[in-house]
């Protein structure tokens, strides 16, 4: 489906995970993507598949969490590509904690990755946006919208992302740019494997917040972020969208 035919795509964490299959869809519904993420290998590795497979694509180096890496890399996107007219923010860390045990550097990178990283990537493709018009769609997660134990840093983070999403959207729907984020659950992707088991936790303890019919697919969550990005979501504004295998219905 020809959804993005000759528009800029940005999608940050597409080294890995939602981010790549995101690029890779988007790159199917022809958009011309910018594959961004910390890791630079990763980041050429997905664009050169999504080229291989017949998309376009260019990969990118950026840390989200600083203005400083943030600002030229949206800057060489717009250069290099041309103006962008979608956002879709991936980059995402996290882990299981006990909060008393929790430390100011993992916090710090918690909330400067998923919060901080949303932001600034906001900020610096609004101006790009503005006049031309755009959509961005944040990646939240239901531990954004309910209690998590063992996630302090983690569901602070998306909570954030959440009403971000929402304040952006308010502020910027009469100017033509369009904000709305997805909220997963799990997934099955390499980064819900390193979050490890925390010690002295009870695995009943995880039952509300773990779906009974298991993890979405990447590439599932990827076609919703599409489908938002797109004309045909083209009322929705400021909306926080679950695709969660019905944990957050109760």
């Amino acid at each position: 489906m020809a959804r993005f035919t000759d528009r800029v795509a940005i999608v940050t964490g597409a080294g890995s995970g939602l981010g790549r299959a995101t690029a890779s869809r988007l790159a199917e519904d022809e958009a011309i993507v910018a594959v961004l993420d910390l890791n630079e290998s990763a980041a050429a590795d997905a664009a050169k598949d999504i080229e291989a497979a017949g998309g376009t694509a260019r990969a990118y180096a950026v840390d989200v969490s600083d203005w400083a890496s943030v600002e030229p890399a949206v800057a060489k996107v717009a250069n290099d590509l041309g103006r962008p007219e979608v956002l879709v923010n991936c980059a995402g860390v996290g882990k299981f904690a006990h909060t008393e045990e929790e430390t100011p550097e993992s916090w710090n990178r918690i909330i400067g990755v998923n919060l901080t990283g949303t932001f600034l990537m906001c900020r610096g493709v609004l101006g790009h946006m503005l006049g031309g018009g755009g959509a961005i769609v944040n990646v939240a997660s239901n531990a954004g919208l309910m209690g998590q134990p063992y996630s302090a840093a983690y569901c602070a983070s998306k909570g954030g992302v959440v009403n971000l999403t929402r304040a952006l959207g308010v502020e910027y729907r009469a100017r033509g740019v369009r904000v709305n984020a997805v909220a997963p659950g799990g997934m099955n992707t390499d980064m819900i494997s390193t979050w490890g088991f925390p010690e002295r936790a009870k695995p009943k303890e995880f039952a509300g917040i773990t779906s009974p019919i298991g993890y979405a697919e990447p590439e599932e969550i990827a076609g919703l972020i599409s489908f938002v990005a797109s004309d045909e979501g083209r009322y929705m504004i400021g909306q926080i969208v679950s695709m969660d295998g019905g944990i957050t219905c109760g």
